[in-house]
């Protein structure tokens, strides 16, 4: 009898980057990040470009090694970190990167809001991710909370105390950030207390050049009118 040939089978090849996913259809991150241009906001209030990553809906995993054990927040940021591995690998893998992020964010939906507060949770504790924050613009009609976070303390969540300053305003301080998160009637907003001042959205730095321009247009032309004599 003679026996059959062996087959040689190719090992796996280790991936290299995780697969594409499609961007989310709920509108969220647009609203409440997106059009506000809050991450280019943050991006700029961190600086150090070359090494801090800020973006919206990265993947994130302890390793490439198992593609199933990712989460996407809609809002993540990393100090001492390498954009262009994250760029490379489409994501961000916390072996590689050699520490997971310091902050993520997740804003409700009606689809996935009781994952943010429960699942999510734990899973972002087990990454070791520093802070994890919660925001719900409907107040906590999804959420468990219209704002909570938690810091890591010992490998474990701790919640981060938060103040209600109205009936429509609420905050918490994110010391991975230096900046509290407020929620203001429904918007998320960034606020300084370095400078006592708000990150501002994109419409309020167009506005704010736009009154800028006419303030020197205007300037221009009572010089104009001066030097022809007529003030």
């Amino acid at each position: 009898m003679t026996s059959k040939p062996k087959i040689r089978t190719k090992p796996k090849k280790a991936p290299t980057h995780f697969p594409d996913f499609s961007a989310r259809q709920d509108m969220q991150n647009w609203l409440y990040l997106y059009q506000s241009s809050f991450p280019a906001a943050l991006a700029e209030y961190l600086g150090d470009h070359a090494n801090t990553i800020v973006g919206s809906e990265i993947p994130v995993a302890p390793s490439l090694s198992n593609w199933s054990d990712l989460r996407i927040p809609d809002l993540l940021v990393s100090y001492n970190s390498d954009p262009e591995l994250l760029m490379s690998q489409k994501g961000y893998a916390v072996d590689t990167q050699g520490k997971p992020p310091d902050f993520v964010l997740e804003v409700a939906s009606p689809t996935t809001a009781v994952m943010d507060y429960t699942l999510k949770r734990l899973d972002y504790e087990r990454y070791g991710v520093v802070e994890y924050w919660r925001f719900d613009p409907s107040g906590g009609e999804y959420h468990d909370a219209a704002l909570a976070g938690d810091r890591l303390v010992d490998g474990r969540y701790v919640p981060i105390k938060t103040e209600r300053m109205d009936d429509d305003r609420q905050r918490g301080y994110s010391e991975s950030l230096g900046l509290y998160l407020c929620w203001e009637e429904g918007d998320l907003r960034w606020f300084n207390p370095a400078v006592g001042e708000y990150l501002q959205t994109y419409e309020e730095v167009t506005a704010r050049a736009e009154r800028a321009e006419a303030e020197l247009r205007e300037l221009r032309q009572r010089m104009e009118r001066l030097g022809n004599g007529e003030d």
